[in-house]
């Protein structure tokens, strides 16, 4: 019925069948961008959020969101995460946090989804350790910066400025 891998041939929803895939290093990395106000931006910048270090706490949930990826989102396979790395990139003249993270996996299937939940839930967690001072926090530009391995090969996001580290 379709050319979509997860359907299939009588419409219905399927996980995709990896078994018969070569185990390969596979690599991704997602941002997400984080706007506030000039005053939150400091208060995160100066460690003067009364719930704590926002970036280390933000660090710990897209870290754990990346490992739990597959819990998440339907017919994602569940990946054997070797690492993840996320950094934040502060920029004081627009009062933003650009968050980008990295996954890797020695799988049969890619990191994509990984990178892409770790970064938002990140981003997510720094606007929850601070809605209490900022409710328009905003949470943008969500989206895959570059990723490596598998069949497909390599892929680099260009021309979004948004992705040049600060």
């Amino acid at each position: 019925m379709s050319t979509f891998s997860h359907i299939d041939e009588k419409g219905s929803v399927k996980m995709v069948d990896v078994t018969s895939k070569p185990a390969t290093v596979r690599i991704a990395a997602a941002q997400a961008v984080v706007c506030m106000r000039a005053d939150t931006f400091d208060r995160i910048r100066d460690q003067k959020v009364m719930k704590g270090n926002v970036l280390e706490t933000a660090r710990v949930a897209g870290i754990m969101a990346a490992k739990r990826t597959a819990e998440l989102i339907p017919l994602c396979h569940p990946l054997n995460v070797t690492h993840v790395q996320i950094d934040f990139f502060p920029e004081p003249k627009t009062h933003t946090i650009r968050v980008e993270a990295t996954v890797r996996v020695k799988d049969q299937t890619g990191v994509e989804m990984e990178a892409l939940t770790a970064a938002s839930i990140a981003a997510l967690t720094i606007y929850d350790m601070c809605k209490s001072y900022d409710r328009e926090i905003t949470i943008s530009n969500v989206c895959l910066l570059a990723k490596s391995g598998g069949k497909s090969g390599t892929y680099k996001r260009t021309g979004c400025p948004d992705t040049q580290k600060s």
